[in-house]
């Protein structure tokens, strides 16, 4: 057993105990910190600070490691599908042949939504950001789906997790079908969870709707690699709003609304434009050369992050993914190419070496989607479907959590001190 940590104030020595989990740094446990000593601790952005317990996904960014329910990233991104991992998330184990059909059906035949929902996008501008009508939408299925959001009944909240699940991809198809002015597309059951996604963005009344394999293989493989990320800024958002006893539908409202950031969900969008901005492959030397002045406010997007001082597990099976994509759809690319270039100079190049700034899974997955056919307001909205995933299996931990509290986390003062009201006339 780990000996405490002692912690010496003016007046006494705390002891403070050493919590170790199964894999990972130890923790030192400061609950009762404040109550010891009437200190609190001071973590701006929480990078030193466990709020939760969690037995979901594990990150060790020093090695390039992302495990869910211990399983390697790159292993499931080439062996599983997204519906086998978010039946892992949600349940701590893979599924047999059995549950694994069982659960893709249930989350088929939930997948259409309330006929009055579509009557909500009307009312929003034609060229409202796709992430404004998500926020909007999902935070609206509560209005919609009464019977499962009493989150102290087992069952209702299966029920929500199979739900929101389900309608994701229903009303991101949507949000892009309005935004270029095209007809809904009910789902098809008979396709896959990916493929009916597909079809319903892409696809329109007037003709079948092919959905390719490799086109599906690759955005199934992007939302395996988004589906959770540990206690990333809209995870806790998600548990935050969950501590108070928000139903699961604002709960995962609250997780796009924080997910939309240009600093989170935004990124590969950056990388992407920043790619662009670049153009050619002869001109990746001038852009290096500004990412090193500091006196330059220009930054290499899709570069570094703030968990992994290695290579991003995830960006290595896009850098893959994203070449037989474009050999797929035979498109020469020169997004591409300058990636490709601009990655190698990099991972070569002393001064990024040596600020441990290696590609992300930002990189590459912006370069794919822009392959596809999404344009880049709907990147960040199929990250949100993704994590939705990783968000229901997060905040269903935290509900079954006995240890969980609402979120309530301290500050550091700085502002004026007591001092007495005076009469506005009376003011200088």
């Amino acid at each position: 057993m780990t000996q405490p940590i002692k912690f010496q104030t003016e007046n006494k020595t705390l002891d403070l105990p050493v919590l170790s989990g199964s894999v990972g740094p130890q923790v030192v446990d400061i609950r009762k910190l404040y109550a010891d000593s009437g200190m609190f601790t001071y973590d701006p952005g929480f990078t030193s600070t466990a709020a939760c317990e969690s037995a979901i996904t594990y990150i060790d960014g020093d090695k390039g490691i992302l495990l869910h329910r211990g399983y390697p990233i790159e292993q499931l991104a080439d062996h599983s599908s997204f519906m086998e991992t978010a039946y892992l998330l949600m349940n701590g184990e893979l599924p047999t042949t059995t549950q694994n059909a069982d659960f893709t059906h249930t989350i088929s035949r939930h997948t259409m939504i309330h006929e009055q929902l579509a009557m909500f996008f009307r009312g929003f501008r034609r060229d409202a950001h796709p992430m404004a009508i998500m926020c909007g939408v999902v935070g609206a299925l509560s209005a919609f789906y009464h019977d499962s959001t009493d989150i102290n009944d087992p069952v209702q909240r299966t029920i929500a997790s199979h739900r929101l699940i389900a309608k994701m991809p229903t009303l991101a198809a949507m949000a892009y079908k309005y935004s270029v002015g095209q007809p809904f597309l009910y789902p098809d059951n008979s396709l896959s969870y990916t493929g009916n996604f597909l079809r319903m963005t892409f696809g329109v009344p007037a003709e079948d709707y092919v959905v390719d394999p490799i086109i599906e293989k690759a955005l199934d493989t992007i939302f395996i690699l988004h589906a959770d990320h540990e206690q990333n800024a809209s995870t806790s958002t998600v548990r935050l709003a969950g501590s108070s006893g928000a139903n699961p539908f604002a709960c995962i409202a609250a997780g796009i609304a924080c997910l939309w950031g240009p600093a989170h969900g935004g990124a590969n969008e950056a990388a992407l434009n920043m790619l662009r901005e670049i153009g050619t492959v002869d001109r990746i030397p001038h852009y290096i050369a500004r990412a090193k002045d500091k006196d330059d406010n220009f930054r290499l997007m899709g570069f570094g992050h703030r968990v992994y001082k290695n290579y991003d597990p995830r960006a290595k099976v896009l850098q893959a993914m994203a070449k037989q994509v474009l050999d797929k759809i035979h498109v020469k690319d020169p997004v591409f190419d300058v990636a490709r270039e601009l990655e190698r100079i990099a991972l070569s190049d002393d001064y990024f070496i040596s600020k441990k700034l290696y590609p992300n899974v930002d990189f590459y997955s912006g370069v794919i989607l822009n392959a596809i056919g999404f344009p880049t307001s709907m990147f960040t909205v199929l990250f949100a479907l993704a994590r939705t995933v990783g968000w229901i299996a997060q905040w269903n931990e935290m509900i079954q959590d006995p240890e969980q509290k609402i979120g309530r986390p301290r500050q550091l003062y700085t502002g004026a001190p007591a001092r007495d009201y005076v009469e506005i006339a009376k003011r200088g």
